[in-house]
């Protein structure tokens, strides 16, 4: 890196560590400006390797300033930057619309309808966030329903049900109730004869590719005149399992010529030959399709307000004849696009998640690089900063992109305040310590906005180690983090009795260490890969489920540990 881009980095790392300072009332962190610097800057990536030092001394200098001096210096650099911070702070505006006509209806209630073939994915998680938040600002009641009626192509997993439940625990709400789709069948068997009686459902026993055709020109199947007894018999056969799979299934009577093919006499109910996994409903043979049931099911819980994707909006048409049929009033709908978060590309299904897990490529579902929500709570983030970042999406009916860097700025908002700071040392190398100005011991703070919390004591004895890249030139200083400033010299660290001044005069560069002895050897689990390092001696002195900080690397979540080693979960920078 010539002197000419070394001074570019500098300036646009000042600004960035700046911002991210007042952003979130913090010291700058490296690692949290390091992805917007080479965002922002594609000609920086190719000397990745030297840039993080390069911002590390920045980062080093900015902390040595009060939020004051902070604001300042960001004014004299970029105004504008101010002004967004300022806006963002003025910032009130809800960003979900109200729901529509909700004067109409004495009590709001949505649902969330999960089908439970797998714990969620990260994905999952807008809709329980989304319909938590009406729910508390309308004083509305949340219904989770799991739509389990399908026990072949979308198998259930015993597990998922209680796993979806502590989710959505987790990430802040309580539903008002719980049902299970496979529970109610026999009041699905009930609409169907309602249905039948009425005229307006028959059996058909045509196999599917000839009714694609059928329906295609729109000629209605020469099952479609049937007298209502007549069907009512098939269907008593179809419940009593007198069929196999493909043999019968039963139609809803819509308009076969309708412009629409997919709305023309679609299935309510087909056979599996597969049993549910559930033992209480292991004996059906007869199920429901999903638009049958979730349109009994929503108008019998009282649903007022369905919020489903866009992609599904041929259900509420299907659902549509049956609610004329049955005289019933349709909720009120809202549509949105999917939703893509930028650091998982398509392993953001169930299906594929479960077969990374069954390859070994996973380790289970909350292995750190798997997409889920059981991976981040493990990491360490809070429920409620994917809620926040899943409510800043509004509700576009185009499709979406959530960054996770947003989740982590919300989550970093939570946990920064709480996190007590230790040192981490990474592929450490050991550099021999000396010098009369030689102190005994480090004493960092646990946290640089709680002096009331106290130090931590890092004992020295002869030599410390530090990170490869962190080891600076020949003759030059460096200060190391809550001990003091020394001179690297034919591979030694001499101290050299400096004040703080080196660093705030004199750019001298701030880095982290540990000594060579007495430390705890760490693995940190990471979305990239396990990341072995050696931390502090008062590391040894946290809890598990504990959230710290790794200074100059990131918050992580303690996950178990003795005297001697531990293990962290890494959540974000």
């Amino acid at each position: 890196m010539d002197d000419q881009l070394r001074e570019r980095v500098k300036a646009e790392a000042e600004k960035h560590a700046l911002f991210n300072a007042l952003k979130h009332d913090s010291d700058p962190d490296v690692g949290a400006i390091m992805g917007p610097l080479m965002g922002e800057n594609p000609d920086f990536r190719p000397h990745g390797n030297e840039v993080p030092g390069v911002v590390g001394q920045v980062v080093g200098t900015i902390g040595q300033l009060d939020r004051e001096a902070r604001r300042e210096r960001l004014a004299e650099l970029d105004a504008d930057l101010i002004a967004e911070l300022d806006a963002e702070d003025e910032n009130d505006e809800q960003t979900l619309p109200d729901l529509p006509n909700v004067e109409a209806y004495d009590t709001v209630r949505l649902r969330a309808a999960p089908n439970p073939n797998g714990p969620w994915h990260l994905g999952h998680a807008r809709m329980p966030a989304v319909i938590g938040t009406y729910c508390d600002r309308y004083d509305g009641e949340f219904v989770v329903r799991f739509d389990d009626t399908d026990p072949e192509t979308k198998r259930p997993d015993l597990s998922a049900y209680d796993a979806i439940l502590d989710d959505i625990e987790y990430l802040g709400f309580e539903p008002d109730e719980v049902y299970r789709a496979s529970d109610r069948v026999e009041t699905y068997y009930e609409y169907a004869h309602k249905l039948i009686e009425l005229g307006n459902a028959y059996t058909c026993d045509l196999p599917a590719e000839e009714f694609s055709a059928l329906k295609k020109d729109g000629t209605p199947s020469p099952n479609r005149d049937k007298a209502p007894e007549t069907v009512l018999d098939e269907f008593a056969a179809m419940v009593d399992g007198e069929y196999n799979s493909g043999e019968m299934v039963l139609r809803v009577k819509t308009d076969i010529e309708h412009k629409n093919p997919a709305l023309r006499d679609w299935v309510a109910f087909r056979m599996i030959d597969t049993p549910h996994p559930r033992e209480e409903a292991s004996e059906y043979r007869c199920w429901p399709m999903l638009d049958f049931q979730s349109a009994i099911d929503d108008h019998l819980t009282g649903i007022t307000h369905i919020i489903r994707g866009i992609d599904l909006q041929d259900s509420a048409k299907r659902q549509q004849f049956l609610y004329d049929y049955f005289d019933w009033e349709y909720p009120e709908v809202l549509h949105w696009g999917h939703v893509q978060i930028d650091e998982y590309d398509s392993k953001m299904s169930t299906s594929t998640i479960a077969e990374l897990i069954a390859s070994g490529e996973l380790d289970g579902w909350d292995d750190p690089r798997a997409p889920t929500l059981q991976s981040v709570r493990r990491r360490g983030i809070r429920g409620e900063a994917i809620v926040e970042a899943m409510i800043g999406l509004g509700m576009s009916t185009s499709d979406v992109d959530l960054a996770m860097s947003s989740i982590y700025a919300s989550n970093r908002d939570r946990v920064d305040d709480e996190a007590n700071r230790y040192f981490l040392v990474r592929d450490g190398q050991r550099v021999p310590l000396g010098g009369e100005a030689k102190p005994a011991a480090g004493h960092p703070p646990l946290h640089p906005n709680h002096e009331d919390r106290g130090t931590r004591e890092i004992p020295v004895d002869d030599a410390v180690l530090v990170e490869p890249d962190d080891l600076p030139s020949e003759g030059e200083r460096i200060w190391l983090k809550g001990y003091g400033c020394v001179r690297y010299a034919d591979g030694e660290f001499v101290a050299t009795g400096d004040d703080i001044s080196a660093v705030r005069d004199d750019g001298v560069a701030v880095i982290h260490w540990v000594p060579a002895e007495s430390t705890v050897s760490v693995t940190m689990r990471t979305p990239d890969g396990d990341v072995t390092g050696l931390a502090e001696p008062a590391f040894a002195e946290t809890e598990v489920n504990e959230i710290i900080q790794f200074e100059r690397i990131g918050f992580v979540r303690v996950d178990s540990h003795d005297d001697e080693s531990a293990v962290v979960y890494y959540a974000h920078p």
